[in-house]
């Protein structure tokens, strides 16, 4: 049997659509070609339609692609840029999708910049995969009926959250399956930078598609069973004399000769109305960091090295909260990041009294490594809420710093030894029972530059680090999943 495939492309110019268009035609399966404009081009495109749009983003678009006559799939390119497809990779794509009855497939691809290839390989789509910035690379292919019954289940017209909107109900229809195999080329245009993809969601300017968006994960998650309401219960906190102090900054460290001292003064200038240490759990460190701390003359430093020696950044956080010394609140800084001014602490505590709450969250200054402000500047994450930050936070790739705990809960839940989203972790976790509070201004400057954990990372470490965080989305979504059919 023949199938049918209805093309839906961005439109940038009549000779680049010309091209996609022959190319197009080689696959006997296409019956429609389609170039979204806001504008009629001025010349007509032999063998193609002009489908007027604002925006794919919209809900108003995917109706109008959803209604573009009968299919049995819809190809959909989703970002911009020229596209030259691999030799039968729509038939790769359609022969998969046709024998497993996937709702959506997506591949791996190349990207091509300068006339070179570089190899973009993707990551398998799984139920915690609910960052509305998974990377499913540029082309989409659907079945057609899931692609109509997704959009007839959308109640919301979004702006700028519709693709984000239709994968999610697509979810709930049918599988998202990923071919690990190079299918297509795309010369991408107009590309952001690693810091602006990283920061991307809690820069301001896209406050509004933000809301959008955690609309629409909300949503889900009231459908799938994983939507948790408000936490209404109050904190009832030992007392103070059962602990060495009233609060502990906890400071993991590795190699970080450059900037420890800096972190460790910030942390001992601290001001305060109660009694508070500094643990910093030196990770078997070869530059000289150990060298300076051993120095350091002050009765409030406590230096740990650990006797594991294989530990990461949340090992050494369980050496520091399990330690004796450790206090009653445990309080992050990097080594190599600094609090704000001399009040922080003191903020902090004060927070968790009067918010009742199990863990606290700051905002930061972003900075370089001589403290100026670089972009975005502040981040505060004002997508937290009361109402629904604990929801939402299945769809953001972080709560934010300085983040601050609760020690015998934090004990009970223990740190993930990973390096890298053990904090993302924890807040997934205390979220789903607990309140977590927030302080919106800033305690805290995050030092940006050559040394951070996600500086310059290649592609295959970017995806083992997503893939990490949305394996922790998935077991927290089952989690709640599962508490919530207790409850019923």
């Amino acid at each position: 049997m023949k199938l049918k495939i209805n093309c839906f492309l961005p439109f940038s110019s009549v000779y680049e659509a010309n091209l996609i268009v022959k190319q197009l035609r080689e696959s006997g399966n296409i019956q429609h070609i389609c170039f979204l404009s806001s504008t009629q081009p001025g010349n007509k495109i032999a063998g193609a339609d002009i489908l007027i749009c604002d925006s794919l983003s919209t809900t108003e678009t995917l109706k109008k692609i959803a209604g573009y006559g009968t299919c049995d799939y819809i190809l959909l390119q989703i970002q911009p840029g020229t596209i030259t497809f691999g030799l039968f990779s729509i038939e790769r794509m359609t022969g998969i999708a046709t024998a497993t009855k996937a709702a959506l497939i997506y591949s791996d691809h190349y990207r091509e910049e300068k006339a070179e290839k570089t190899p973009v390989p993707l990551i398998d789509y799984q139920s915690g995969s609910l960052r509305d910035d998974f990377n499913f690379g540029s082309v989409l292919l659907y079945d057609a009926n899931a692609f109509r019954q997704a959009v007839n289940l959308m109640e919301t017209d979004y702006s700028f959250a519709a693709i984000y909107d239709l994968r999610l109900k697509l979810s709930l229809i049918g599988s998202i399956i990923h071919i690990n195999e190079y299918l297509y080329t795309i010369r991408e245009k107009n590309l952001p930078t690693q810091e602006e993809q990283l920061f991307a969601y809690v820069d301001p300017k896209n406050r509004e598609v933000q809301i959008e968006m955690e609309q629409a994960c909300t949503d889900y998650l009231k459908a799938r069973g994983g939507y948790l309401p408000p936490c209404t219960s109050e904190m009832k906190f030992a007392d103070s004399d059962e602990f060495p102090c009233e609060t502990s900054v906890i400071i993991p460290v590795r190699n970080r000769i450059r900037t420890i001292e800096d972190a460790v003064q910030s942390a001992l200038s601290q001001k305060t109305s109660f009694p508070f240490n500094v643990i910093v759990i030196d990770n078997y460190s070869t530059d000289g960091t150990s060298e300076i701390l051993s120095k350091w003359n002050d009765e409030r430093l406590v230096h740990i090295i650990p006797d594991n020696p294989s530990l990461g950044i949340g090992g050494c956080w369980n050496v520091g909260i399990h330690h004796p010394a450790c206090g009653k609140f445990a309080v992050q800084l990097d080594s190599d990041d600094i609090y704000s001014d001399e009040n922080t602490l003191q903020k902090i505590v004060d927070g968790f009294y009067q918010q009742q709450c199990a863990m606290l969250v700051g905002s930061y200054m972003l900075t370089d490594f001589e403290l100026n402000p670089i972009p975005p500047g502040v981040i505060d994450h004002r997508e937290w809420t009361p109402e629904n930050g604990h929801n939402n936070a299945l769809r953001i790739n972080g709560l934010g710093a300085p983040r601050a705990f609760y020690t015998p809960l934090l004990r009970q839940c223990k740190v993930p030894n990973t390096s890298y989203g053990e904090d993302y972790a924890l807040g997934l976790w205390f979220s789903r029972s607990f309140r977590i509070g927030r302080i919106y201004e800033v305690l805290y400057y995050c030092r940006r530059w050559e040394d951070n954990s996600d500086a310059s990372l290649n592609i295959v470490k970017i995806n083992a680090n997503n893939l990490y965080k949305d394996r922790l989305r998935t077991w927290e979504l089952m989690a709640r999943m599962n508490m919530n059919k207790t409850t019923e």
